[in-house]
């Protein structure tokens, strides 16, 4: 039989549990990196991306207010978002949509798909919603980002669910062929899959911000993740800078869950990315 001391510690202890949870689940963390190169314009010295990824239709605080504070409070000069806005195994209610709207009016947005997107089948149709608000979807596409005269090449390849016919590696491989240049302009590729970092360096990108690992849903002390899509238990790019030859690869711990719950110790994650010229 219980005493009633320890029916209340019991209580205290399931309460404090629900609290840690909810917060490792919903309490966003701001994660701020410097990236250097000779490359980088003397102009865009201090530029200064947002990178969001893997919303997978979940809000933060009513209409994502909360999320948004955070965007905004950082004036980004571009914002980045790299895949499964749109969750798979969730009701759609339009999250996703309605979070680019707002994040339209703080900074220019760029987006690419994730494997969810392709999963549900509404690429073409997302793409002509976001575009319609005013986002630019690159689907292995390249465009110019330009400030005070000079210019970056940013360069957004579709998800490698987009073509089956081929491996996730071979098809990121032949998407960024067409990008490959002898020239001296830096280059910053927005992917989904940290995985193909191998095919990133031998297309030689400059700067590269990928999702899709979750961080490992769960993060262990010195041993890190556990568990990542595409690259199975304690996955070696599940969160982070990595860097191989002259290629910089961020990895976003992304925002929400899908088939998995739960986060621990692997807070939802917004990215700031800040470039200075050397």
């Amino acid at each position: 039989m219980f005493t009633r001391k320890t029916v209340i510690i019991l209580i205290g202890i399931f309460a404090a549990a629900i609290v840690f949870f909810y917060a490792q689940n919903n309490w966003l963390v701001h994660t701020s990196y410097t990236v250097e190169s000779a490359k980088i314009p003397p102009e865009f010295n201090g530029f200064t991306i947002i990178q969001l990824s893997d919303l997978h239709s979940k809000e933060f605080g009513e209409s994502n207010h909360r999320l948004l504070n955070v965007v905004q409070e950082k004036e980004p000069d571009a914002v980045f978002v790299t895949g499964d806005l749109i969750d798979s195994y969730t009701p759609n209610n339009g999250e996703g949509v309605f979070l680019m709207e707002q994040l339209v009016d703080i900074a220019p947005v760029y987006f690419v798909t994730g494997n969810h997107e392709w999963r549900l089948g509404i690429v073409e149709e997302l793409q002509e919603e976001l575009e319609t608000i005013g986002v630019e979807v690159l689907r292995n596409q390249a465009t110019t980002i330009s400030k005070d005269g000079a210019t970056i090449e940013l360069i957004g390849i579709d998800d490698p669910d987009s073509n089956p016919d081929y491996a996730p590696v071979e098809f990121t491989t032949i998407a960024l062929k067409a990008f490959q240049s002898d020239n001296e302009q830096y280059q910053i590729l927005i992917s989904h899959r940290p995985e193909m970092l191998s095919a990133y360096k031998d297309a030689e990108m400059d700067l590269v911000f990928t999702g899709h690992a979750h961080g490992g849903q769960i993060r262990l002390p010195i041993i890190g993740g556990i568990l990542s899509p595409g690259q199975g238990l304690f996955p070696d790019f599940s969160e982070g800078v990595h860097k191989t030859n002259d290629t910089s690869m961020v990895v976003n711990r992304g925002l929400g869950n899908s088939l998995f719950p739960l986060r621990l110790f692997n807070r939802p994650e917004v990215i700031e990315v800040t470039l200075k010229s050397i």
